[in-house]
């Protein structure tokens, strides 16, 4: 009796661990067939404010919280900076200046920023509004809503989830908050950076001009 060959278990591409189905414009399409768009907040120097100023925001901030109607996601990414892409810059403004003085004051910049990592964590912070829709907001007929097809979902989904979004648009506005409506690209380079870690913040080319988008880890 032969026996068989031990074989190597089939290694899962990255795709098998995201929920994600599909992209298009500003919507995310999850393989349950709920739908998201997503807003990332332009930080603010919050200490940089005058206490009064700071108490307005707060406030301001949790009326916005209270106000909404519909439910909302908070997500901050939070991820160690290498910035050695950076010093290279500085070094490379250093090695071509002619100027004594200017350079001495990149040379004394480098070494301040070289210290204060040294010393610090340097962290980079993103900060992310999701605005879900969820396909039993179709009524009953939401518990088969896989059977209607991507295109019904989608067009469903946008007229759902675009009055949320403006209406989100406008109150952080009103906050002093700089919001922005993430499309296809950006979400896919965003996810892209998340679970290519390695990949510090590569941007991709045109999404569209790919026939087969495969994420591989490393």
């Amino acid at each position: 009796m032969t026996k068989s060959k031990p074989t190597s278990p089939k290694k899962a591409s990255t795709q098998s661990f995201i929920g994600i189905e599909d992209i298009r414009d500003d919507i995310m399409l999850m393989k349950d067939f709920s739908a998201v768009t997503v807003l990332e907040i332009g930080a603010v120097n919050f200490w940089l404010l005058a206490a009064e100023d700071q108490t307005a925001m707060i406030y301001s901030y949790a009326s916005l919280l209270n106000s909404l109607s519909f439910p909302v996601q908070i997500v901050i990414i939070s991820k160690m900076m290498n910035i050695s892409l950076y010093l290279d810059y500085v070094e490379s403004l250093i090695s071509t200046q002619k100027d004594e003085r200017t350079k001495a004051r990149l040379e004394d910049y480098r070494e301040y920023i070289k210290g204060t990592v040294k010393k610090n964590t340097v962290l980079e912070k993103r900060f992310f509004f999701g605005v879900p829709f969820n396909p039993l907001e179709l009524g009953v007929t939401g518990i088969k809503a896989r059977g209607f097809g991507k295109e019904y979902i989608f067009s469903r989904a946008k007229i759902s989830l675009y009055p949320k979004r403006d209406h989100l648009l406008r109150l952080l506005a009103k906050v002093g908050l700089k919001p922005t409506v993430l499309q296809k690209q950006e979400l896919t380079e965003l996810f892209y950076n998340l679970y290519n870690p390695s990949a510090t913040g590569r941007q991709l080319a045109p999404v569209d001009t790919y026939t087969d988008v495969v994420l591989t880890s490393g």
